[in-house]
């Protein structure tokens, strides 16, 4: 499965600018509210030079990158959770995403409308969390009005429990504040999981900016005031200018490299973005690789060796054996898996192992 973000935002803010630019898709992104009116969802792949140094040395045939899926829906405006606008529409669209990606404008155009009258991140910030903690109040107080009267009558241990989580997150929500603020064990956690609760999942701040600042982002008054917001949040935010997204996205590897060198800018915002939700979600990368095919894998930090297998296939987790494995950082230096043999860095892992980013690994298994 794929690593998922839905974007959300005020119209006119640069969130299917930046959807265009990361996808190569062409949706229409137009100077008026509104213009996206059906969800988009696009797949880009995830760029890691460790992956190409590892097809250069195995000589593979074919490279598979990790992927990173966007849903991209209309813009949400005040009163969305009432109604109002489109994007309330679909919200469910991305219910089901590991991570939020708020677009917030963080630059100044008289030749775009803005759909409050005029830039004010922190605001449109309030505006768009404010109707993500309604959208989730609602959701809260349906199941709480099928499920209480079962664990007072029946005095159901199950149901019980899931009320008691339940009004403890109805009381942050009411008191707007996010269910991800509230703190829940291990076991309220995966109670909520099943309510795919938006302001329960990460969330990053994407800050897009002018192409004129974004090699400077601290320059910006209005990123200094999204990044202190978002740190008082424990969120990530990401410097993006949505322009240079898009022009990027006409470029191949070599030419990015170059046009980003003369911008001064180290990375492209893509980049950024997949870094902050793979810091934001715990998540890491370990590697198959052979002749035949190179192959990067995301797995969650923590994850055993026969947990990782089953990334692969089931069958891999069932009758899991051992992994065989070696640092990536070792065969990089090497140069190929047998001077990595020769050296004794190949380890052999069982069932216990904890899967390290950066890991290659083979699994071995009998079903």
């Amino acid at each position: 499965m794929p690593l998922t973000a839905g974007i959300v935002g005020l119209p006119n803010v640069g969130k299917s600018t930046l959807f265009n630019a990361i996808t190569k898709s062409q949706v229409e992104a137009a100077n008026y509210p509104f213009a996206t009116i059906q969800p988009n969802v696009g797949v880009v792949e995830v760029p890691d030079a460790r992956l190409d140094r590892l097809s250069e040395i195995c000589q593979t045939k074919k490279t598979i990158y990790t992927t990173f899926e966007f849903t991209d829906i209309a813009g949400l405006v005040k009163g969305a959770s009432k109604g109002e606008g489109l994007g309330n529409q679909f919200l469910s669209n991305i219910r089901l995403t590991d991570a939020i990606c708020h677009v917030v404008r963080c630059f100044d155009d008289a030749d775009i409308t803005h759909v409050e009258g005029n830039v004010d991140p922190i605001r449109d910030i309030e505006i768009i969390n404010l109707e993500l903690i309604m959208a989730d109040l609602q959701t809260v107080e349906n199941r709480l009005s099928k499920i209480e009267r079962k664990a007072m009558t029946n005095k159901d241990k199950e149901a019980m429990a899931e009320v008691a989580v339940l009004k403890k997150v109805q009381e942050a929500l009411e008191a707007g504040k996010p269910a991800r603020s509230v703190d829940l064990d291990k076991d309220e956690l995966f109670l909520m999981k099943a309510f795919s609760l938006l302001t329960l999942k990460p969330m990053i701040y994407i800050a897009n900016m002018s192409d004129m600042e974004i090699a400077d982002p601290n320059s910006n008054p209005y990123y200094l005031k999204v990044k202190e917001f978002a740190e008082a949040e424990n969120n990530q935010v990401v410097p993006v200018c949505a322009k240079i997204e898009e022009e990027l996205s006409g470029l191949d590897k070599e030419e990015k490299l170059e046009f980003l060198q003369e911008l001064g800018i180290p990375e492209s915002g893509l980049d950024k973005v997949i870094k902050a939700a793979y810091k934001i979600l715990d998540l890491c990368t370990y590697f198959t690789a052979g002749v035949q095919e190179c192959r990067a894998w995301t797995f969650r930090k923590g994850m055993l060796a026969p947990q990782c297998a089953g990334i692969i296939h089931t069958d891999f987790e069932k009758g899991f054996i051992r992994a065989e494995c070696f640092k990536y950082t070792d065969i990089d230096e090497l140069g190929s898996e047998q001077a990595v043999k020769e050296d004794g860095k190949l380890r052999l892992e069982g069932k216990d192992y904890e899967v390290q980013d950066g890991d290659v690994l083979h699994f071995r298994f009998n079903v």
